[in-house]
């Protein structure tokens, strides 16, 4: 284990419950035990946690954010996946019940917070899987800090859906801020059990600030759903 050198992160992990339980990167089994890594990740108390301890020599955050009702298996490869020696893992627990502004505003005093106390980190790096990406959109018009933002927004209902939009007040981006960088990854709607019986797909909408990737048919011989996206998107991804 790595010397630990930041107060945020000796807060995080001395707040929660039960050290045992923590998920540390380094603990996940991503072949043979993610569904109890992914439960471990889920019981995280909401907020940012890091899932290494601080070197001072990352340069990058790696940030997933989770859809709703995420059981957490969906994110054990791809942050053992993504992370590195430069790089500094995190996950972000939010109440997924709910609208998604307040955990976005959250999240964003959470990194500003991070990139404070944190000076080597030059660029976040952010990933949303489902309604956690509709959360992220928030970022790709508010983002204002100086430091470079890449928001990847994965197998999300961009286009906003009637529980989102109509109780949410959820309107698509329009728009993208300066230092920031959107990728969405879109699946095929007919693979896609959160969006097959749905009379359109909610993952199409008009917007030209950012990059549109279309996800495969299969990944790893295997039919590319909801949920495993997120694995395909980290084996892709470069940053």
């Amino acid at each position: 284990m790595r010397k630990i050198h930041s107060l945020l992160f000796f807060l995080v992990v001395y707040s929660h419950s039960s050290l045992s339980s923590y998920p540390w990167l380094d603990s996940m089994d991503p072949e043979n035990d993610y569904i109890k890594s992914g439960q471990r990740l889920m019981s995280l108390e909401y907020g940012l946690s890091p899932l290494e301890v601080m070197n001072k020599k990352e340069k990058v955050a790696v940030i997933g954010v989770h859809g709703v009702r995420s059981e957490g298996y969906e994110w054990v490869y791809p942050l053992t996946k993504l992370d590195g020696n430069d790089r500094l893992t995190l996950f972000y627990r939010w109440d997924d019940e709910s609208c998604f502004l307040p955990s976005a505003l959250k999240l964003n005093q959470e990194i500003l917070l991070l990139l404070e106390k944190n000076s080597t980190i030059k660029k976040i790096v952010l990933l949303g899987h489902s309604y956690g990406g509709i959360l992220l959109t928030w970022f790709i018009e508010n983002w204002t800090s100086n430091t470079p933002i890449e928001i990847h927004t994965i197998a999300s209902p961009l286009a906003g859906l009637d529980s989102i939009s109509n109780s949410c007040n959820y309107v698509p981006p329009k728009q993208r801020n300066k230092n920031v960088k959107s990728v969405q990854w879109k699946t095929i709607k007919t693979l896609d059990n959160a969006f097959k019986d749905l009379s359109y797909d909610p993952q199409l909408i008009n917007f030209k600030g950012h990059e549109v990737r279309n996800l495969p048919d299969k990944y790893k011989g295997k039919r590319l759903g909801h949920n495993w996206s997120v694995s395909y998107v980290a084996d892709e991804i470069i940053f």
